[in-house]
């Protein structure tokens, strides 16, 4: 008996004109981004106002476009004109059309308050529309390499030693010119060294600046962290001024040295990101911090959560990194939200001391109530997730 196939033929032409909706599965994003868009107020879209030129393509199918693409990992504008091709989603978005990769480029740019703007309020329709729940959310943290090399990376002393050097070099750069122009004498060289030699010394100022403002906010977090802490949890100070190991990146002083998961260092941010794990993984907040720890992000984060949608999660999962007593404290106090974290496995793995104040005695007795909850069923089954 011969096998029977499915018809496959590419040669016939259709009838009928086809529908790009039957094309499309019944729960994809794409039909939700096209009704929640056309209620959204889109009036601060940057357009062309006085109508001249080529026609303009509407705010919405372009928010549509960038929205679907950037969540399903297509970054790239040429990419996301080659997506309104291939992809039928993304093809049906477009309604057929094919915005040129610099257009798209442009109205990403023009419209970069509007994007984040958006992001909120279709968070907010989805889960008024049910689509989007929110009795358990995870928070989780992974490092992102910077686009700067980390072997340009210098501590501070580094800094004061190269501006030392350089300051040097740059008299020796002047003299020598002096002597020239007395002398009448020409070269190409001379000015072109002594320019990069001035370049270098405004980046490494530059980078300086940027130590010495950091060390003054770590500063003033410390001494805020200290007076809102009782008298048996007092942090120890932290110098204004920056520490002679404190590392910065001339090329991104934005950017600082973090340990990963494969214990290298990068030179990086630490990203951090909300999701719904009843939605999918739909995405509620994100962040990317300077912090090369996780233990300080669980309160900002839940508070960004909250922010974005108008409501407190029933339950938020987290790994041991974000084992912070005083900040889960304050989000089951304040918010309502049940923590799941697994506690390290001794007090000397967070730097723990035996000792008699109330506060010490209240944290060994958190550490052993969040051990405690990991054990019921329920919060078995909810941090498998």
């Amino acid at each position: 008996m011969s096998s029977r196939f499915v018809n496959i033929d590419r040669n016939t032409p259709m009838l009928l004109p086809p529908d790009l909706r039957d094309w499309v599965q019944e729960d994809d994003l794409a039909h939700f981004l096209v009704d929640a868009l056309a209620l959204l107020d889109l009036s601060c879209a940057a357009v062309n106002a006085r109508g001249t030129g080529s026609q303009q393509y509407p705010p919405a199918m372009m928010l549509g476009l960038l929205i679907y693409c950037y969540a399903n990992g297509i970054f790239s504008s040429r990419q996301i004109k080659q997506a309104t091709y291939q992809h039928l989603s993304v093809r049906y978005l477009a309604a057929n059309t094919h915005p040129d990769h610099d257009t798209i480029a442009k109205f990403r740019r023009d419209n970069g308050p509007l994007l984040r703007t958006v992001f909120v309020q279709l968070l907010q329709l989805a889960r008024r529309a049910g689509l989007l729940k929110l009795g358990v959310v995870v928070l989780d943290g992974t490092k992102l390499e910077a686009n700067a090399a980390k072997r340009n990376t210098l501590t501070a002393a580094q800094v004061e030693e190269e501006l030392r050097r350089l300051d040097q070099r740059v008299d020796q750069l002047l003299q020598t010119a002096e002597r020239a122009d007395q002398n009448n004498e020409t070269g190409a060289q001379l000015p072109e060294e002594l320019v990069d030699a001035q370049a270098r010394r405004e980046r490494l100022l530059q980078a300086k600046a940027q130590l010495e403002e950091q060390a003054r906010a770590r500063h003033t977090r410390r001494e805020e962290q200290r007076r809102e802490r009782p008298p048996g949890d007092k942090p120890r100070r932290v110098p204004m001024q920056p520490r002679s190991t404190d590392t910065i990146n001339p090329t991104d002083t934005d950017s600082t040295l973090t340990p990963t998961a494969s214990h290298r260092y990068v030179q990086g941010y630490n990203a951090q990101v909300v999701v719904s794990a009843e939605a999918m993984g739909l995405i509620v907040a994100a962040d990317v911090v300077r912090d090369t720890s996780d233990i300080q992000q669980l309160e900002p984060m839940l508070g960004r959560a909250v922010s974005n949608l108008g409501q407190a999660p029933e339950h938020v999962l987290v790994d041991t990194g974000y084992e912070n007593l005083r900040q889960i404290i304050a989000v089951e106090e304040q918010l309502g939200t049940q923590v799941l974290c697994p506690p390290a496995r001794s007090a000397n793995a967070r730097g723990e001391v035996a000792g008699r104040s109330p506060w010490r005695r209240q944290r060994k007795a958190r550490r052993e109530q969040l051990r405690a909850r990991l054990q019921t069923p329920a919060a078995r089954a909810l941090y498998r997730l």
